[in-house]
């Protein structure tokens, strides 16, 4: 059952609209056009300090290889566990003979030829030097560039490449060094094959149709995989997999495409047709590209959300196919995708690719009563199978602790009311949790204890702006009615990398830990004369989620320091607009009469971008300490004036968005769920309702949102997990 390609012509122009749309002059924002998208370089990222070991520590083993410029692919012969630790860097150049000039292991600059090209890994340019650690078939190319250093989150052999086309070659040659060192941490996730999984049974089977249909109610593709794992476990097996969320249609598609620029993504999210189980259509489209026509040739599937559970954890039933060309739709005669018959090869291969990100804990095979073994689907393509569904069940990905959340928010807003004024009910603001109910109780508070002190860490253009701080009337509430030592640390617009310096600098230096001792575990004897050694609860919003996180990575000292780290609206997987962001910089300075910034705005918003995040995210795949994520989400009604463009343009990606980023984005992998707020990016933060300036006000026109109320209950709950003993980060055995 395939997409219907009845636009595919004007998809395919895509990037040539782009092309034009790029070429085109600016103009301003008006509220029934988005802005113009202009195709940024690649982001130069300072390089990570990665910590491979502690100091002192020797590597398992090294080797140096040659790479010449007519190779694709070579195997070195090094096996990798998981978690281990591999430093890889590369020195020398290579010469296409269509380029102008010489390139390193970092690659040409990107062109609109790529697309044509179809490149091993789509985030680089031609010329780079890549990676990958796995099968060949399944597992996915990583940058390397110059230097890569990466914690294995599988297992498998190690390849080097050059990112280009098979006897795509050039002049030159690379030496490549690998180092391998031991893991000094707790093993990630081991997949153990089980015969069977709790509560995976013919009684739940008869509760599952077998097949998916059209709008029509003709049978479909046949159901051949479950995943038991909450949603946000679902979408990060899935994303770290290598597989993209799919547009909804062909208007989502080619905004996207525009979005982007120069993107093979743009072509792997070429819509699905809509189909049905459960009687509603998919909540999920997924594809994963071969490197050939992604046009023509790409794995992808549908998933829903099933309507019951599985002993309590969350069921995700789907149906995986592989297009392999073209064929005629026997319903209308038009175009569609023919699937390959043997649709078990496709069960198998999205096995492989989802057990070997580390997040799978469980597979199993089941073979329903009266299975499936042959039928066609509503186009006419047959299928064969030999009835076995695949059953993942996911490991650990945080807990989810909104329900305990929204009763402390509620308890906060309502008995306290730090905020001042009346407010609604706890839903206007947060939505309600699984379990809640409108009877919930709330109840007074004791004194919050003062073991800990608090640290703000704001995002960008927070240097920008003198006339609000995020969460100001937080801080000042805490420190007067709760006596609480709380901290601000104003950001340059600079990397996250950069940023994450300052950070770290920042805690050694209130924590009196002396910097000539070594890195590594911090010891009593590492601190100084510091007269408050309480740890600190650091709160971080938008970009200041992802400049605490590379603090925590690449400084153990500063990482001894934190006790909890929560994110509001945090930048941690980056934004799909990145790119967009200098422009609606552009017009936010000017609406909100922004003064001078200090720092690189390019490097702050090159650290935004998702291929940057996400890659430091797989480098870094578990919190190192105890972390909690509140999203939020806006719409029509709670988006103000001057962020709808940006809500617009998002919303092509998922309606959960507050303007700057998509909910997903906002979530610490690994890490705690605390819940989804009511508001836009700046509203959870920042206080314009009550700045003299109307004509900032007009804009910031839903403003009006309990951020007091906001700051307290997360620093009253964190406090009370960690007192608890509860709160951990994940571990995976």
């Amino acid at each position: 059952m395939r997409r219907d390609f009845s636009s595919l012509a004007v998809f395919l122009a895509v990037p040539f609209i782009a092309s034009l749309l790029i070429a085109a002059p600016s103009r301003q924002f008006v509220r029934n056009e988005p802005a113009p998208i202009t195709q940024q370089p690649m982001a130069k990222e300072t390089p990570t300090p990665f910590k491979v070991a502690p100091a002192g520590a020797q590597p398992r083993l090294s080797q140096e290889m040659q790479l010449t410029g007519d190779q694709t692919w070579l195997d070195t012969g090094i096996d990798i566990n998981v978690g281990e630790h591999v430093l890889i860097t590369a020195k020398g150049k290579l010469r296409y003979v269509d380029a102008q000039n010489d390139n390193g292991p970092e690659g040409l600059p990107r062109g609109f030829k790529d697309l044509l090209r179809i490149l091993p890994f789509n985030g680089a340019g031609r010329g780079a030097v890549i990676g990958r650690i796995g099968d060949k078939d399944t597992s996915q190319s990583f940058l390397i560039g110059t230097k890569r250093e990466i914690v294995s989150t599988t297992s498998g052999r190690l390849s080097i490449g050059i990112n280009q086309v098979d006897n795509g070659g050039a002049d030159g040659t690379y030496t490549v060094r690998m180092e391998v060192y031991a893991s000094d941490r707790v093993a990630l996730l081991t997949v153990r094959q089980a015969n069977s999984i709790s509560g995976i049974d013919n009684s739940l089977f008869k509760k599952i149709p077998r097949r998916i249909t059209d709008k029509d109610h003709n049978l479909g593709d046949m159901v051949n995989f479950v995943i038991l794992g909450s949603e946000i476990a679902m979408q990060r097996v899935f994303t770290n997999a290598g597989w993209v969320k799919v547009d909804t249609d062909v208007k989502d598609t080619i905004l996207h495409g525009l979005i982007n620029g120069i993107s093979k993504e743009s072509y792997l999210t070429m819509p699905m047709s809509q189909l049905y189980l459960f009687d509603r259509v998919q909540d999920y489209g997924w594809a994963h590209a071969e490197p050939i026509s992604v046009v023509a040739s790409r794995h992808h599937l549908r998933i829903w959300k099933a309507p019951f559970t599985v002993n309590g954890e969350t069921l995700w039933v789907g149906a995986a196919t592989h297009d392999i060309g073209f064929e005629r739709d026997q319903r209308n005669n038009g175009v569609t995708h023919k699937i390959d018959p043997d649709i078990d090869l496709e069960r198998n291969y999205l096995e492989k690719t989802l057990s070997g990100t580390g997040l799978v804990s469980e597979v199993a095979r089941f073979l329903p009563a009266n299975p499936m073994t042959e039928a066609r689907t509503a186009t006419g393509g047959s299928f064969h199978s030999n009835g076995q569904v695949l059953v993942l069940k996911l490991g650990a990905s945080g807990t989810d602790l909104s329900a305990t959340f929204y009763q402390t928010f509620c308890s906060v807003l309502h008995m306290e009311n730090p905020d001042g004024g009346k407010w609604g009910a706890c839903s206007d603001y947060l939505q309600t949790a699984p379990g809640v109910t409108s009877a919930t109780s709330q109840h007074e508070f004791l004194e919050i204890p003062k073991d800990y002190r608090v640290l703000i860490i704001p995002g960008v253009l927070s240097s920008c702006q003198s006339n609000t701080q995020a969460f100001a009337q937080g801080m000042a509430h805490l420190r007067e009615k709760h006596g609480m030592t709380v901290e601000f640390l104003q950001m340059p617009n600079a990397s996250a990398t950069d940023n994450g310096q300052k950070i770290a600098s920042y805690l050694r230096e209130a924590m009196g830990i002396d910097p000539s001792k070594p890195a590594g575990k911090v010891e009593s004897s590492q601190f100084t004369t510091a007269k408050d050694t309480r740890k600190y609860i650091i709160v971080a919003y938008s970009k200041g989620a992802p400049d605490v996180l590379e603090a925590l990575a690449n400084d153990p000292q500063a990482q001894s320091a934190v006790a909890a780290f929560v994110t509001i609206a945090g930048a941690v997987g980056g934004s799909p607009i990145a790119s967009a962001l200098p422009a609606l910089f552009q017009r936010y300075s000017a609406a909100l009469k922004l003064g001078g910034c200090e720092g690189d705005m390019a490097q702050a918003f090159a650290s935004l971008r998702q291929d940057v995040r996400k890659r430091f995210l797989a480098d870094h795949p578990d919190p190192l300490v105890p972390s909690f994520s509140l999203a939020a989400v806006s719409d029509t009604s709670t988006t103000s004036k001057m962020l709808f463009e940006a809500w617009r343009l998002l919303t092509v990606y998922d309606s959960r968005t507050d303007s700057q980023l998509i909910q997903g984005d906002t979530l610490i992998p690994g890490g705690n769920f605390l819940g989804v707020l009511r508001a836009d990016h700046l509203a959870v933060a920042l206080n314009y309702e009550s700045l003299s300036d109307l004509q900032v006000r007009s804009v910031m026109d839903h403003n009006h949102y309990p951020r007091t109320a906001l700051f307290e209950s997360v620093v009253r709950f964190v406090i009370s997990e960690l007192a608890s003993g509860a709160t951990h980060t994940t571990e995976k055995h």
